[in-house]
C-alpha cells in the first residue's frame, strides 16, 4: 500500500508509481523484505529521473512518497535509497549551478552512490590540491555501505580554519580502506555505517569551498530522511491496526486513536514542507526543514512507545519482521539529535521576527 502525503488519490493504480531498489536493494540488503509484489510496480530510475531535476513541488511530494512508501515496508531499503537519491540531487544541483562538470561526474549512470558528510574523530578527512588533482587523506565516520557502493559525495577539510568542500570519490580506487568490525548496531544491522580511512585518494571537486553547506538545498536534502523515517512510523502503525482489528481492546484502541493524530499531523507537515521548499531562501528553508525533522522524530518516538505498550513483548521476541522494524526505526531516528537540533531551530527562529 502506497503511503500518500495529499490526500488525493485520484492518480492512484497499483501500489507506488515509481520505486525500487531492483538495482540498490537486491545488492545492499540482501534480506530485504521488499519484493515486487509488496509494492506494485517498481522502477527505481524514475525516482532518480526525479531527483536529478529541479526540485519542484511535484517532484518532492512524488521523492518523498516513495520514500516512506519504501520505510514503511523495510526501513533497512529505505536507508539505502534515500542516500543515493540524495547525491544524484546535489550532483544536479551542482551542475545547475555550474559549480562541476557535467561529463566527468556522469561518466558511470549505472553507480551505486552514498553521501559521507559526518564530521568527527582523531584524523579527520583533508582534501589537498596536487599537480594531478585533488587528493584526500584521513578517516571520514559514519559511512553507511561504503565496502558496497560504488561512489560517494564527501566533504573535506581544507584548512585547519574549518573550510570544507565537497568531492565525489570513486569508492573502489586505491588507498580506500573500510574498517571492518565497526558495526555492533541491532538495528540497521544490514547497513554498517563504519569509518572510511583515505589515503592519497584522488577526488573530484563538487562545488565551490563551502558550497555544500552554503547551497539552497542543502537544509530541504535532510527532509527525505525524515520522509524515510515516517514511513517507519508507517509500518508499525499498520502492525497495530492488524492486530486490533483481529483482536481489540480498550487501552490498545486508544492508542491506535493517538497514532493516528499525529501520523496525520506529520503527514500534513511533509506535504506543506513539499509545497513550499521549492523557491525558497536559505534561511527559509533551514527552519521548514528543522520544524519537518522535529515533527516527524516526536511522531516516531511516541509511535515506538504507543505500539510498545498496546502490543506487549510478544511481537518483540516472537516476530522478527516486527522486532526489525522497531530497531530499526529507533537507531534511524536518532539522526534527529533532539535538544540540541531544537535548540538549532530556536537559533534559527531568533534571527528574525517571530514567525507566529
Amino acid at each position: 500500500m502506497r503511503v500518500r502525503l495529499t490526500s488525493d488519490t485520484a492518480s492512484g493504480g497499483p501500489g507506488p508509481r515509481a520505486m525500487l531498489v531492483e538495482r540498490l536493494a537486491p545488492r545492499t540488503v540482501p534480506d530485504a523484505l521488499v519484493t515486487a509484489r509488496d509494492l506494485g510496480v517498481l522502477e527505481l530510475g524514475a525516482l532518480e529521473r526525479l531527483a536529478a531535476r529541479e526540485p519542484a513541488a511535484d517532484a518532492l511530494l512524488d521523492r518523498w512518497e516513495a520514500l516512506a512508501t519504501l520505510g514503511a515496508v523495510d526501513l533497512g531499503a529505505a536507508r539505502v535509497v534515500e542516500p543515493h537519491l540524495d547525491a544524484l540531487s546535489i550532483l544536479a544541483e551542482a551542475k545547475a549551478t555550474a559549480t562541476a562538470d557535467a561529463g566527468s561526474l556522469d561518466r558511470d549512470p549505472a553507480a551505486v552512490w552514498g553521501v559521507f558528510a559526518a564530521e568527527g574523530g582523531d584524523e579527520p578527512l583533508r582534501a589537498r590540491p596536487t599537480a594531478h588533482g585533488w587528493r584526500l587523506d584521513g578517516v571520514k565516520p559514519w559511512c553507511s555501505l561504503a565496502g558496497i557502493l560504488d561512489r560517494a559525495l564527501v566533504t573535506a577539510h581544507l584548512d585547519d580554519a574549518g573550510t570544507r568542500r565537497l568531492f565525489a570519490v570513486d569508492l573502489r580506487a586505491p588507498g580506500v580502506a573500510v574498517a571492518e568490525g565497526a558495526w555492533a548496531a541491532r538495528g540497521l544491522s544490514e547497513i554498517p555505517s563504519g569509518p572510511v580511512r583515505f589515503a592519497d585518494v584522488a577526488a573530484e571537486p563538487v562545488g565551490a569551498d563551502g558550497w555544500y553547506l552554503q547551497r539552497p538545498g542543502f537544509a530541504i536534502g535532510g527532509t527525505g530522511v525524515a520522509a524515510c523515517w515516517f514511513g517507519g512510523a508507517v509500518g508499525l502503525a499498520r502492525s497495530l491496526h492488524s492486530a486490533l482489528a483481529a483482536r481489540a481492546d480498550a487501552h490498545g484502541l486508544a492508542h491506535l486513536g493517538a497514532i493516528d493524530e499525529q501520523l496525520e499531523a506529520a503527514r500534513l507537515v511533509l506535504a506543506d514542507a513539499a509545497r513550499r521548499a521549492p523557491g525558497a531562501d536559505r534561511a527559509t528553508a533551514r527552519i521548514l526543514a528543522k520544524r519537518v525533522r522535529a515533527t516527524i522524530a516526536r511522531t516516531c518516538d511516541d509511535v515506538l512507545a504507543r505500539t510498545a505498550r498496546a502490543l506487549g513483548p510478544a511481537p518483540l521476541a516472537l516476530d522478527a519482521e516486527h522486532a526489525k522494524r522497531v530497531a530499526d526505526l529507533q537507531l534511524y531516528v536518532r539522526q534527529h539529535h533532539a535538544e540540541r537540533d531544537l535548540a538549532s531551530l530556536g537559533e534559527a527562529l531568533t534571527a528574525s521576527e517571530a514567525p507566529w
